[in-house]
């Protein structure tokens, strides 16, 4: 019977290639214990005869005979990144130990376990073949197949490998296919984490968690009877951890937060909950994904990013447990945290929840009438809450401003925030110690306890915590006036929300909902809603003359003068007329887009930068993943197509690059003016320090790529995996880069993306019928008649704002858009008796017009 080697997927996940080893089982590698084999290592490859018997290597040969049948060395010439893929299926049999010295002896020069172009080793290392059992060797040459077969071989000590046969193929691997594939069958599966007996060792292990020497601590919702009884106990089973466990009060206030910042700890998630035959809590907490690196904890935006890319790889259930978690959070702690740690208990983030719900209530399985009807009572509990969050928390104080109806990152949170460096505000205190004749430390401690009243460091403070709410963490756009800032981003955002629920309302409801926090809902509501928001958003934050959104100064009155990329996020909200849209892709194309994709604002706007003023890392000129995602889907949404495709290419090319010339490297953000990931800034590049092989990558950018890759047509991605630069590829392409569309949305080739809905148009636009139809039937106007058709509730408004120049001859359209904006605006959206009571003003009840009345039957008589 023939011996034949066993048929292995040279591309399968590291767990199936690996574990098992039935790679290991072939002939050949039985072979491999022969005394020529072993004397081949001894001596090391470059001394034994490199022809293997299924090719031979080049001519770049690092030894060749000189006729005496001995090998000669000399000098190896260094190879580039990427090699041709060879015409022959090739497999290499590698000792790890004898392998991975020899590699990172001879390529890694600066001695960081990583193979990267940094380095200056040759770039060829010969490596013993599977056919011969090991005795002959084939060269593996350039940085990108030398950086595979490291990572490779950490890979498989993690399944307890020591020797093994690893494919060429996978070396080679087309890059693109390679980071997708890790991405896929490996980061994700490296950030789950679980609030469960085996995760919870790691995560109160983070040191962030709990101070050096003291004990990890676990706070636990007041009424949340079965956590506390399930962490109670693994407190006891873990008892060599020390864990304490601790009920929140019921009213968790800001000085209670204030006063445990010395002890901080994680806070408890959502569970599923049963019982056993016999009265036994069944207790399970839900895997979620953290965006990696030193954050080990449920990040608020991050985790819809995250989700984005979690269905692009059909991983719903990761996404809908995150979504659980915030409902969750909501219920017990007031809001969607910043992460589930203890001294993020006044602080929220960007809101992207209504989104989230629906992507994946969109993505879960409904084959059955059962799967249909829990499906429906999640989309019910889900949005419940978001109502909630949207009421409770977005448009309520400190974060809601009655005069314009537009909303603030502003956080409740008192006191020097606890999660940074100990050193971190030492700066900023120092004036305030020599005042008072006192060393840094003795004030901090003083001003901690509240033995120090001083209003100026308060407010300091205040701007300090909404510029981590607003997860911009930090900018010169938000310093020391962030809770002062209504930013486009958050009301579009907010916009979104109330589309969202205006939407679901109709079309999962039937137009009625029955909020828990006291009262039914319509869908009328909630589109008189988003069009209060859309005219104050034009009114105060869109200038005409710049064609962009503007963050507007609530107290001073007056729009910001720093341009933000976040001004695109209109696009993804749907807020923006199509003329807008227009403007702001001209402008925003010239503003942000550079070689490596979109920047977070311009260099003008940042400012010079010094060692007295250094740089913020959400400046120029930092690209992150948020904002290429956003700014892919407006763009998609509106028509804007090729434009979108080129964003995204630029931003592929970019994480590409570092990944094949950096060792398979996924960093936090990049500098995509320079295309680098190799910087220096605050708070580090996280996913840049690692060891062999990334295991994680980071959480939004491994979405991101996920994401993009739906964006790019065919000819994109083989552009992409040969490492076309984006200028180069788009001039052969002969590719507009002016922001005009090379063609139309009609005939673009390629697939659209799996999470987009619509294309062509904005999906949520203010002229819908249904929201013509809510204005209508509401009267808003006493005794001033609705047009007859709804163009221009979609006209741009030309209100003039302190920032905002508008043209004095502007149409009747905008005028009709100003009328209709002083006879929507409420005094508090947030409250539903003043929402409805500024409608029964004008003679006309808002939950009578819009209530849905039961269809009478009649009689049909014939005549």
């Amino acid at each position: 019977m023939a011996n034949t080697v066993p048929k292995v997927d040279v591309h399968a996940p590291p767990k199936e290639y690996y574990s098992g080893s039935a790679a290991l089982k072939s002939v050949a590698v039985g072979r491999s214990r022969s005394r020529s084999y072993q004397r081949a290592y001894q001596q090391y490859i470059p001394h034994a005869e490199e022809n293997d018997d299924d090719s031979t290597s080049s001519s770049t040969s690092g030894s060749e005979n000189n006729g005496s049948g001995r090998a000669r060395n000399r000098t190896l010439r260094r190879r580039g990144s990427l090699d041709v893929r060879s015409v022959h299926p090739r497999r290499f049999l590698v000792d790890i130990d004898v392998i991975e010295k020899a590699l990172l002896d001879q390529e890694d020069s600066n001695k960081d376990f990583q193979i990267t172009v940094e380095d200056s080793g040759p770039k060829v290392l010969k490596v013993p073949t599977e056919s011969s059992g090991g005795f002959r060797t084939f060269e593996v040459r350039g940085t990108y197949m030398l950086s595979n077969l490291l990572q490779e071989m950490a890979l498989a000590r993690d399944y307890g490998m020591n020797q093994v046969v690893i494919d060429e193929e996978r070396l080679n691997e087309n890059p693109v296919d390679r980071l997708s594939r890790m991405i896929r069958t490996v980061f994700w599966n490296g950030l789950v984490r679980c609030m469960d007996e085996s995760g919870i060792q790691a995560i109160c292990a983070d040191p962030k968690n709990a101070k050096p020497g003291a004990s990890p601590i676990i706070y636990v919702p007041f009424d949340d009877h079965p956590a506390f009884e399930y962490y109670t106990k693994m407190a006891r089973d873990l008892s060599q951890l020390s864990i304490k466990v601790v009920k929140l009060p019921q009213d968790i206030t800001p000085r209670y937060v204030n006063s445990i910042n010395e002890k901080f700890g994680v806070l408890s998630l959502a569970a599923d909950v049963s019982y056993d035959a016999n009265g036994g809590l069944v207790y399970r907490p839900l895997p979620f994904v953290v965006p990696g690196g030193r954050f080990n904890e449920q990040y608020g935006w991050d985790s819809y990013f995250e989700a984005l890319g979690l269905l692009v790889d059909g991983r719903y259930q990761l996404g809908k447990n995150m979504i659980d978690n915030f409902v969750y959070e909501i219920k017990h702690y007031g809001k969607i945290l910043n992460a589930n740690r203890s001294y993020y208990l006044t602080r929220s983030q960007p809101p992207f929840l209504t989104d989230m719900i629906l992507k994946v209530f969109e993505a879960l399985p409904a084959n059955t009438e059962d799967e249909k009807a829990r499906n429906h009572e999640w989309l019910r509990k889900s949005f419940d809450a978001a109502i909630t969050e949207y009421m409770d928390v977005w448009t309520s104080e400190p974060r809601f401003d009655r005069k314009t109806g537009l909303s603030c990152y502003h956080t409740t949170g008192i006191g020097m925030p606890p999660e940074t460096e100990s050193t971190h505000f030492d700066h900023i205190v120092e004036p305030f110690a020599k005042r008072l004749g006192v060393s840094v430390e003795e004030y901090k401690k003083m001003y901690s306890s509240d033995e120090i009243n001083e209003p100026e460091l308060d407010e300091f403070f205040v701007h300090d915590r909404a510029v981590r709410e607003s997860g911009h963490d930090t900018s010169y756009r938000l310093e020391r006036r962030c809770a002062n800032l209504a930013t486009i981003d958050l009301n579009c955002l907010l916009y979104k929300y109330e589309v969202d629920i205006a939407d679901t309302l109709d079309e999962h409801f039937g137009g009625q909902f029955e909020w828990t926090g006291g009262r039914e809902m319509t869908a009328a509501e909630w589109r008189v809603r988003s069009e209060t928001r859309r005219l104050s958003i034009n009114k105060y934050m869109w200038n005409e003359q710049k064609g962009l959104y503007f963050d507007y100064d609530v107290s001073l009155g007056e729009q910001s003068v720093y341009e933000t990329v976040t001004s695109l996020w209109a696009l993804w909200a749907g807020c923006a007329t199509p003329a807008q849209a227009r403007r702001l892709v001209e402008i925003g194309c010239r503003k942000f887009e550079v070689s490596g994709g979109l920047v977070s604002g311009t260099e003008e706007s940042r400012g010079k930068i010094s060692l007295q003023r250094p740089n913020r890392q959400w400046d120029f000129p930092f690209g992150w993943a948020p904002h290429q995602i956003m700014a892919w889907y407006g763009l998609y949404n509106y028509g804007f197509v090729d434009v979108a495709r080129r964003f995204a290419y630029r931003w592929l090319f970019t994480i590409t690059q570092a990944f094949v010339d950096f060792n398979g490297c996924v960093p936090e953000k990049f500098d995509v003016v320079n295309m680098t990931h190799r910087f220096d800034v605050e708070y580090g590049n996280v996913g840049s320090d690692f060891k062999k092989v990334v295991r994680e990558g980071f959480g939004w950018m491994n979405a991101s790529y996920q994401v993009g890759l739906t964006y790019l047509t065919s000819h994109m991605r083989r552009a992409l995996g040969t490492l076309t630069p984006p200028d180069v590829f788009f001039r052969k392409a002969n590719w507009k880069i002016d922001g005009t569309p090379s063609h139309s949305p009609a005939t673009t080739p390629g697939p659209i993306p799996v999470f987009i809905s619509e294309v062509g148009t904005p999906r949520y636009r203010p002229q819908s019928n249904a929201l013509f139809n809510a204005l209508r039937n509401l009267k808003i106007r006493s005794g001033h008649a609705m047009p007859a058709t709804s163009d221009t509730m979609y006209s741009s408004s030309a209100s003039t704002s302190s920032g905002g120049l508008a043209d004095a001859d502007a149409d009747a359209d905008a005028d009709a858009d100003a009328d209709v904006d002083v006879d929507m605006r409420v005094e508090d959206p947030s409250n539903p008796a003043s929402f409805l009571g500024a409608q029964q003003a004008g003679g006309y009840d808002l939950a009578a017009s819009t209530a849905r009345k039961p269809a009478r039957k009649t009689k049909k008589t014939k005549k």
